[in-house]
């Protein structure tokens, strides 16, 4: 950002932008987040900048800065946008296919290049906008896939009272300790070992919600 940008106000103050316009700001918006994403997974957030961004979209730097101020707004347009989709969870058939073709999906798109979704997941870290996005974004995601375990109680898989939440989490984080935390080569026998032993321990009753003891 050079010295004759105006004053930027501080993250988390200001509401992100409407979603879903249409016509030639639709158009602008696209390319001003397909530019976000190529910039992104090439240079990393320290390499990201309004100008680069303005540049690669071709449009002009005030349009960008008009819109979204500043990276951190970027950055949660970006991860916003993710979640204006129609994006539904595996239905194989069962609760261990359901999840290992979940934990495929991950981890192909934690190894695809460039390194976008890596990349948004740690700027996240950098920028509190990002942050607030990638949290909006998570709780979508987690909801979108509970009829996964839905589907397993109805079938008689999973006991009643089996917190999705918690199940999911436990299936799908070896993926990103692996390939996030420890950066480790993507195994193709991951998604299906993290689906299984999440799958028997749920149905084991290890996500079972406990019951209150207050009475209620």
């Amino acid at each position: 950002m050079t010295s004759t940008d105006p004053e930027p106000e501080p993250e988390g103050t200001r509401p992100p932008p409407t979603r879903r316009p249409g016509g030639r700001t639709a158009r602008i918006r696209t390319q001003v987040l397909d530019a976000v994403r190529a910039e992104l997974g090439e240079h990393g957030f320290d390499g990201l900048t309004t100008d680069t961004v303005a540049a690669r979209a071709g449009v002009h730097r005030t349009t960008v800065y008009r819109r979204w101020r500043d990276v951190g707004g970027l950055l949660a347009d970006v991860l916003d946008a993710a979640g204006d989709d129609d994006w539904q969870p595996p239905d194989t058939g069962s609760l261990e296919g359901d999840l290992t073709a979940l934990n495929e999906e991950i981890q192909t798109a934690l190894t695809a290049q460039p390194p976008i979704v890596v990349a948004l997941i740690a700027a996240s870290f950098r920028s509190e906008q990002a942050a607030q996005a990638q949290q909006r974004l998570w709780e979508d995601r987690y909801a979108r896939c509970e009829t996964i375990v839905d589907r397993a109680v109805r079938r008689g898989a999973l006991p009643p009272q089996t917190d999705a939440r918690r199940l999911l989490i436990a299936a799908t984080a070896p993926l990103y300790h692996q390939l996030v935390l420890l950066r480790t080569p993507p195994d193709p026998q991951l998604p299906g070992q993290a689906a299984r032993t999440a799958a028997l321990a749920a149905a084991a009753g290890a996500f079972v919600e406990p019951r209150s003891t207050d009475g209620a």
